[in-house]
């Protein structure tokens, strides 16, 4: 499948040409991340998580802005992508000086899953790329050792993770040392029609499991005891936390009066349908109970789940294209795949390569299970594939005449990002997509977390109470007032968002080692309805809403401020 052409001389302006010059030279010190862009070149080599390399990477980053500095924007184009590639820089750089984005690590994010992760995407179909295979299964163990390099030297000027990060980490490293490199051994060697043993694969992933074992059993005996006993952050961290990952200044006490309202509003409607599908449930986790227990909503396997799966996406984009979008033919099939042993439990979305060679693929966590709910999955599928962060991936990388590489590839925002993808819910559901009142109730039950995400994350790293007004969760009782901690985001998760308990405990995880991440989805949800609705005012009978959608899409990822002061000048 060929893609748009990578872009080349003449460029459209001096700006493309310095995002497209910065586009390789970042390449060549993130080969994890070229691989993810689709940049060729680097397939053989890890990334280096050092000390020394991470000053390397904050040197680059200041020289890049001085260079930007000089860059005049041509036009409305230019301007766009300059403002977002000067606010994407100016925030990772701030991050990384400050040892944030060293100190902050997870099962959602570290070098051991961004290791582990890069081989489930690289190109595996002949004896070169079985060869590149190698040689980077082969430098797992120096990169796994530079990343502890870092972690001791932190360590030592005493910048440390919680606690419950590296033990986190530490059992995820265990499942990969456990198999999960024999795994990519074994099925490079397929693929690729080459030996396991003669072609040095299945020694290079011995070693990288070894390696992971012994990472492992460092983190729990040796940086663990090291680690703070605090989760949270803080509000000063939070907020260093919460402006990268949304792009706006927040009014933190607004938005976490106002998560705790819309989780209250959620849980009305869905008392409303626990009476239909499940009456005389006493609790919403009991109607919850009752449906995940009928067989006609279930699916057994894992093949038959992937099938569903990919059946909702071509459903959703017959029944889109032509009329609410327009889904270019190349990007109209989304893949459906079982993700990496270790994973957290929630599903997650890799865009295509730049080329469209590799396709946008959704990954979903099986954490054992080999029987799911469907009615769980419809809305995150919507959320992940179409018309969720596939078709909008996808479509930013089809606007290569209006969004410079680097705005395709790198500039993406969380709260611009996710909040379409919660945004393409909300749609779906005002499109009559769930009819059946199960597959309402899956869809509240995301809403409901991502609002409780907001009450819970800021609560925790803020040290907020709890509401007056919360009443009893579970076995811990009446919680109103009560400093929000890890026990009562689960509790709050199983019972409002009825979350089963493994997925439960592992967001309550995710979003003690990524302060600000979480609280991204709704605030982000809010900003693009509220954009909508501006200009369905302003426009009247002539806003026509797929090309309010081609419009915001063709903008690409820039924070929520940015976007809203640009989507006030849409005209139709």
């Amino acid at each position: 499948m060929r893609g748009p052409p990578v872009a080349s001389a003449p460029f459209r302006s001096e700006l493309f040409e310095f995002a497209d010059r910065y586009i390789e030279d970042s390449a060549a010190l993130d080969p994890i991340a070229a691989t993810g862009y689709g940049v060729d070149g680097h397939d053989d080599r890890l990334t280096d998580y050092s000390l020394a390399h991470w000053e390397e990477r904050a040197g680059f980053l200041r020289d890049r802005l001085a260079g930007l500095a000089a860059v005049t924007p041509t036009d409305d184009v230019d301007r766009v992508g300059k403002s977002v590639m000067v606010e994407r820089l100016e925030a990772t750089l701030g991050l990384v000086e400050s040892g944030e984005m060293r100190r902050t690590f997870s099962v959602l994010w570290s070098p051991a899953s961004e290791i582990r992760g890069v081989f489930e995407i690289q190109a595996a179909t002949g004896p070169d790329d079985a060869g590149r295979i190698r040689a980077r299964l082969a430098a797992v163990p120096a990169a796994l050792e530079s990343w502890r390099g870092t972690l001791e030297e932190d360590a030592a000027a005493g910048r440390v993770a919680a606690g419950r990060q590296p033990l986190g980490v530490a059992d995820q490293l265990d499942a990969y040392a456990s198999g999960g490199f024999a795994g990519v051994a074994e099925r490079t060697a397929a693929s690729c029609g080459v030996d396991a043993e003669g072609s040095g694969l299945e020694r290079a992933a011995a070693d990288a499991e070894r390696a992971c074992g012994e990472l492992a059993g460092w983190l729990r005996s040796a940086y663990a005891p090291l680690a703070t006993d605090a989760d949270a952050v803080g509000p000063d961290r939070y907020g260093e936390w919460a402006r990268y990952f949304t792009g706006a200044d927040l009014d933190l006490a607004e938005i976490h009066a106002w998560g705790w309202a819309d989780l209250q509003r959620i849980n009305a409607r869905m008392w409303e349908i626990a009476g239909e599908v499940a009456p005389g449930a006493g609790t919403l986790a009991g109607a919850a109970a009752l449906l995940d227990a009928d067989e006609s909503r279930a699916v057994v396997g894992t093949e038959a789940l992937l099938d569903r799966l990919k059946g909702l996406t071509a459903a959703a984009v017959a029944m889109l294209e032509g009329v609410h979008f327009d889904i270019d033919e190349r990007v109209r099939f989304s893949d459906a795949r079982l993700a990496p042993e270790g994973s957290a439990a929630a599903p997650y979305y890799v865009p295509p390569s730049e080329d469209l060679s590799r396709p946008g693929t959704t990954w979903f966590p099986t954490l054992g299970h080999d029987r799911f709910p469907l009615w769980r999955e419809v809305s995150t599928w919507y959320h992940e594939s179409v018309p969720g962060h596939h078709l909008q991936c996808a479509t930013s990388l089809l606007a290569a005449d209006r969004q410079s590489r680097f705005h395709r590839l790198e500039g993406w925002n969380s709260g611009y990002g996710e909040g379409w993808a919660l945004y393409a819910e909300r749609l779906m559901e005002e499109l009559g997509g769930f009819a059946d009142p199960g597959d309402e109730m899956g869809f509240l039950a995301c809403q409901a977390l991502r609002a409780a995400r907001i009450v819970v994350d800021i609560g925790m790293h803020l040290g907020l109470p709890a509401p007056a007004d919360i009443g009893s969760l579970g076995s811990l009782g009446d919680v109103a007032g009560r400093t929000w901690d890890a026990p009562m985001a689960v509790a709050l998760l199983e019972e409002r968002a009825i979350q089963p308990r493994d997925m439960a405990v592992s967001e309550v995880d995710r979003y003690l080692g990524m302060p600000g991440q979480a609280i991204s989805y709704k605030v982000g949800e809010r900003v693009w309805l509220e954009a909508r609705e501006d200009a369905r005012r302003r426009l009247g009978a002539g806003f026509d809403l797929k090309d309010w959608h081609a419009h915001a899409l063709a903008l690409g990822p820039m924070g929520l401020d940015p976007f809203r002061v640009e989507m006030a000048a849409f005209a139709g």
